[in-house]
């Protein structure tokens, strides 16, 4: 779509790179803003100076250097993509049709246990690793690039992205409750 993605952090380049390793993987620079500290945060209005660090903040910038869009929310909270991809489609020409592809894949996998993650989610990556710890097979599918299975978390969730999210034998389980998945698997 002619678009780049850059991760811009307020951490020392070590510290970043320590982050992108816990990810597994990642597809986009990682910038630091170490020093002078804070100084591209501090431009853009999400440095909290009196803590050292800066707001997760989104911001969609054009071709001509003019920010469309900024979305400043809970580090805790991952951004919905489907709300990035229409402020795109608003400045990109033609961008259904070079979105098509995210949208091919059904909502729901086969398979009596899904688990339905992102690659970056902390609780998805303990989640494959209890899973594989007590040989559960499970089908997994990244709601990252897969957005109509995105929108159905989304349902589950009353409208609330939850990663991971579970559907055992078409009982749904939000977010890794690892007692629920115990007496379900069981």
């Amino acid at each position: 779509m002619d678009v780049q993605v850059l991760g811009v952090s307020v951490d020392h380049v070590p510290c970043l790179v320590a982050w992108a390793k816990s990810l597994g993987e990642i597809n986009y620079p990682l910038l630091s803003d170490f020093w002078p500290h804070g100084r591209v945060a501090k431009k853009y209005g999400v440095l909290i100076e009196d803590a050292g660090k800066s707001e997760r903040a989104i911001f969609v910038i054009d071709k001509e250097g003019i920010i469309r869009y900024i979305d400043i929310h809970d580090i805790d909270d991952q951004p919905d993509n489907e709300v990035l991809l229409a402020q795109l489609k608003k400045i990109i020409p033609n961008a259904e049709e070079k979105l098509e592809h995210l949208y091919k894949d059904e909502a729901k996998a086969e398979g009596n246990v899904v688990m339905y993650c992102t690659p970056w989610c902390p609780d998805c990556r303990k989640a494959r690793e209890w899973l594989r710890e007590r040989n559960v097979e499970f089908t997994e599918v990244d709601i990252s690039t897969n957005l109509n299975a995105a929108r159905q978390v989304r349902s589950w969730g009353d409208g609330f992205q939850i990663t991971p999210t579970f559907d055992v034998g078409g009982e749904i389980v939000l977010d890794f409750n690892k007692s629920k998945l115990e007496e379900l698997l069981n």
